[in-house]
């Protein structure tokens, strides 16, 4: 996957911003909580994920603990170019799930989404 597929699967989900913090990494939110982070050129993306998934990415070394956010059950994919496109695709939309879940009936309500 390159760095604007990446960018345009994250903008193509519900109620998606995005912001440059911690210097030149793009943090994609939903509902001002952040589902995915795509360091700049060469620094890899993490994004959150399930109990289950973050222990089979991290087993099966596919993806690493994601650092400061490993406790919270992010990983981290070091080369964005070696993870497909579909596979990824299917990372985000389960990031952007478990993270809008997680909001307010209130306030999924009023950025869209199912409540």
């Amino acid at each position: 996957m390159t760095r604007d597929e990446f960018d345009g699967a994250c903008r193509a989900l519900t109620a998606v911003t995005m912001d440059v913090q911690w210097g030149e990494d793009h943090v994609y939110k939903v509902g001002g909580r952040m589902f995915a982070v795509l360091g700049p050129d060469g620094h890899g993306v993490s994004v959150k994920v399930s109990d289950i998934a973050y222990e089979a990415l991290v087993e099966s070394g596919a993806a690493r603990p994601a650092p400061y956010l490993a406790r919270a059950r992010w990983v981290r994919f070091d080369d964005l170019a070696v993870v497909s496109r579909d596979d990824m695709t299917g990372w985000l939309v389960n990031a952007h799930v478990l993270v809008a879940a997680k909001l307010t009936r209130a306030a999924r309500r009023s950025l869209g989404l199912s409540a």
